[in-house]
């Protein structure tokens, strides 16, 4: 393989990923994400896949999800720090890497903050569509923080959902999503609590922050027919759901070692039987079997979903002329001469010989 001495990395920062969702449109945006996270569902088996590298502290977690085919790895730095927002810092900050098998080269480094929240909702979006009653029309939104409007756009654009029935415990939150989707065709209704923004609701999406082991649905709130999209239990200890609500469904997952760790099921013991999404995608098993199934997604968020966004974003930024060329690598003359660039008598060093 030959590649010149010269190695540059495309670099896409928070305005450019800004601008891609800004011409393409959030609804376009949200179309195509999903698209590229199906396919490589679809790849399922082409995939090197382990759960997530973590460290955890009182306040939080800290990251890193690899994964690879045999052309091309990424990996994504994620935090989780859900107090966060009181020294006005985001509760989830991140930034990934596409680079190429055969040599190592880093070829994308892309923002991945903007980025996996949209790569969330589409993920959501695309269990939701085999896995939701086909004639879905509300869905009840339990947590309206950061991920929350991302979450409306993508079922209301991806499945054609029409009302959002809305509750946080923080009402600020609620009223910031409402002047955020103020502008779009969703009928938004301001609940009371959690019982009444499920009730009558086709799906339910819990999105909720804490890191600590809460119980936001019971099983009294679940009706026959439901999709629950539970996305906000992702780390060990910190769980959204009654154990009963996942022993009254049929749970999906996206890679389970992962999901036995960081889900709801952690909750449950190792031999619940749980079906793996990619399956349903390839037609494999079966996803929803009937109007009345309860259906459960136990979204953690899997690396292969930032292997295609960061996909994406780099397809969208050559399609608009978008990214900018950063120097990871040293350019060397003789590969095997990484000293030359300190050598005295070579560049900046030779001022101070």
């Amino acid at each position: 393989m030959k590649h010149s001495a010269t190695v540059q990395t495309q670099f896409l920062s928070v305005e450019e990923v800004r601008t891609i969702v800004s011409h393409l449109g959030v609804a376009q945006t949200l179309h195509r994400m999903a698209d590229y996270i199906r396919a490589d569902y679809v790849r399922w088996p082409d995939f090197d896949k382990c759960a997530r590298v973590a460290s955890h502290s009182k306040d939080g977690v800290i990251e890193l999800m690899p994964i690879a085919d045999a052309s091309t790895y990424a990996f994504k730095y994620v935090n989780g720090h859900p107090r966060n927002h009181l020294v006005s810092l985001p509760t989830v900050m991140a930034f990934g890497v596409l680079a190429e098998v055969d040599t190592g080269i880093p070829l994308l480094l892309s923002e991945l903050t903007l980025t996996t929240a949209l790569r969330t909702a589409a993920m959501s979006a695309v269990a939701a569509r085999v896995l939701a009653r086909r004639n879905s029309k509300s869905m009840a939104l339990i947590g309206n923080g950061a991920q929350s409007e991302f979450q409306a756009l993508a079922f209301h654009h991806l499945l054609g959902i029409e009302e959002i029935r809305l509750f946080d415990i923080d009402r600020a939150a609620t009223e910031k999503l409402v002047r955020n989707l103020g502008h779009t065709a969703l009928r938004l209704v301001r609940c009371e609590n959690t019982a009444a923004a499920v009730r009558g609701s086709d799906i339910v999406t819990t999105v909720t922050a804490d890191k600590t082991n809460a119980t936001i649905l019971t099983p009294d709130m679940i009706e026959p027919g439901m999709h629950i999209n539970g996305v906000g239990g992702d780390c060990p200890g910190k769980t959204e759901l009654h154990p009963d609500v996942l022993r009254g469904a049929t749970v999906f997952v996206q890679y389970e070692p992962q999901t036995r760790i960081e889900g709801d099921l952690q909750q449950l013991p190792t031999d619940f039987a749980v079906t793996e999404l990619w399956q349903v995608l390839r037609h494999q098993a079966p996803g929803r079997t009937s109007e009345h199934q309860v259906t459960l997604f136990d979204s953690v968020g899997f690396a292969l979903e930032d292997y295609s966004a960061l996909r994406f974003m780099r397809d969208a930024a050559g399609e608009l002329g978008l990214g900018q060329s950063v120097s990871l690598i040293p350019e060397l003359a003789d590969p095997k001469d990484l000293f030359s660039l300190i050598r005295p008598g070579i560049g900046a060093l030779a001022l101070a010989a």
